[in-house]
């Protein structure tokens, strides 16, 4: 498992109703869907920096890869 950041993020109570519903329809927990959207806008806005551009490179394509 991956070295994480630890942040307190302090959110309004309908901003984080909402992320709870949103986050059980894609079967996420808050964390991990608050997590998604930023990466996705990161990626998105051309501000992600990919550390390992090896292992993540077929991740940030949106061409499938082709299946044997």
């Amino acid at each position: 498992m991956s070295d994480k950041k630890k942040y307190l993020l302090r959110l309004d109570e309908g901003i984080y109703s909402s992320l709870e519903k949103w986050a059980a329809h894609d079967l996420r927990s808050v964390n991990a869907q608050i997590e998604f959207l930023l990466t996705d806008a990161l990626r998105k806005a051309g501000r992600l920096q990919i550390q390992d551009q090896d292992s993540d490179s077929s991740k940030s394509s949106d061409i499938p890869a082709p299946t044997p």
